[in-house]
């Protein structure tokens, strides 16, 4: 019996298509699932896969891998999708596909089978990293195949085969967790003019019942890299752990966004992402101490192509390589300590200092200083001035 490995990973859709392999392919199901710190969601994987047909699961922790080789680099890249997405997803999907390719290659697997809808990202973000690794393997994604046509539709599949599904038709949220976040889509958040309800958070509080006092925390960073919380040093996933658990408590990193899909369509999504939005604000105001005013500006520029280029799933290619030979450069300076300000909802650095800082006390004063003339900006601005003083001129001259 020929062997094909699925993503799987215990949702709804997942859980349907192994017994929809087996009835309309006949092939040997192996499930494939990827621990990137998606908690409690993983402890009936196991055997729920193997109740639903699978002769055999998977289950690898990447959690330290996800964060260390994938999200750590968006944070240096300062990359945000639209000015809002934190790109929990995204930076997921290239180390599954990775892992799955691994996978199918040990089982001499001749197929990889995806449970990303049709009218998704996820499906580009998983073949085109496939691709990238094995470019001769199937790829198998039955939302383009099969009659089911809506999550309903899934659900009442699934009945009919015996298997039990973390959703209903009164609970039909779609939700994709990690470390990094947790999203949520589907049910009442496809209409853009309903506003979330408290009850569906799952990482965070809403902001409104969060503590009434300021909760501050310090992150000290090496070359861009976090890796220390309040002066005590911590491995990748112990700080991000604790920054989610700190800004969860005080309603940090709720995003609500219509979002432009790489497949043409406009969706409405919810992210949580407490820890994630933490690290993005206080890496920003580190850079804004340590790097010159045209590195930062271009890098700015460079994030935008950044983010969109992970969120179309393509993070195996030369060009972020070499956006990430630059990051790296930028970062040999991004060094120091940067102390955030919680409080319902809200996330700033209230302060920072670094061994690399440009700013320079003696020269930003308002005191006398010996480093300074004040004569000395006479002349820039003359020379600074001079292409609006030509143009005034030849006004008046037309004028006349």
């Amino acid at each position: 019996m020929e062997k094909v490995v699925l993503a799987y990973s215990g949702g709804l859709d997942t859980s349907i298509i192994i017994p929809w392999l087996k009835e309309n392919y006949g092939y040997e199901v192996i499930a494939y699932c990827a621990d990137v710190g998606q908690g409690e969601e993983l402890d009936p994987v196991k055997e729920k896969a193997l109740k639903s047909g699978a002769s055999k699961i998977y289950i690898d922790d990447l959690t330290e891998e996800f964060v260390t080789d994938y999200v750590f680099p968006g944070v240096k890249a300062g990359a945000i999708y639209e000015k809002k997405y934190l790109l929990g997803t995204s930076f997921a999907r290239p180390l599954i596909a990775k892992r799955l390719v691994e996978v199918a290659e040990k089982e001499g697997a001749i197929a990889i089978c995806h449970g990303a809808t049709g009218k998704g990202n996820d499906q580009v973000r998983f073949e085109l990293g496939i691709k990238a690794i094995n470019p001769d393997i199937k790829i198998i994604a039955p939302w383009r195949e099969w009659d089911i046509k809506s999550r309903e539709d899934a659900i009442d599949y699934a009945k009919a085969h015996g298997i039990e599904v973390p959703v209903s038709k009164e609970k039909i949220y779609s939700r994709d967790r990690n470390i990094w976040h947790i999203s949520h889509e589907g049910g009442d958040l496809e209409d853009p003019a309903n506003e979330p309800q408290d009850n569906l958070y799952v990482l965070t509080v809403p902001p409104e019942k969060a503590p009434d006092k300021p909760t501050y925390v310090e992150i000290s960073f090496e070359k861009g890299i976090p890796v220390a919380l309040d002066g005590k040093k911590l491995g990748p996933v112990e700080l991000l752990t604790e920054l989610n658990r700190l800004g969860g408590e005080n309603g940090v990193g709720i995003t609500s966004m219509v979002e432009n899909r790489l497949v043409g369509m406009k969706s409405r999504g919810v992210y949580e992402t407490p820890g994630g939005t933490i690290l993005y604000r206080a890496h920003e105001e580190l850079e804004r101490l340590t790097l010159d005013r045209r590195t930062l500006e271009f890098k700015e520029v460079l994030a935008l192509k950044y983010a969109d280029l992970v969120y179309d799933g393509n993070w195996f290619c030369k060009l972020r390589d070499a956006m990430d030979a630059f990051v790296d450069e930028t970062q040999k300076t991004v060094t120091g300590t940067v102390k955030v300000k919680l409080y319902k909802g809200s996330c700033e650095a209230v302060a920072s200092s670094s061994p690399y800082s440009l700013y320079s006390e003696e020269l930003a004063t308002f005191s006398q200083d010996e480093i300074y003339s004040h004569k000395d900006s006479e002349g820039f601005i003359n020379l600074f001035g001079l292409p609006l003083k030509v143009q005034a001129l030849l006004n008046r001259k037309i004028k006349e």
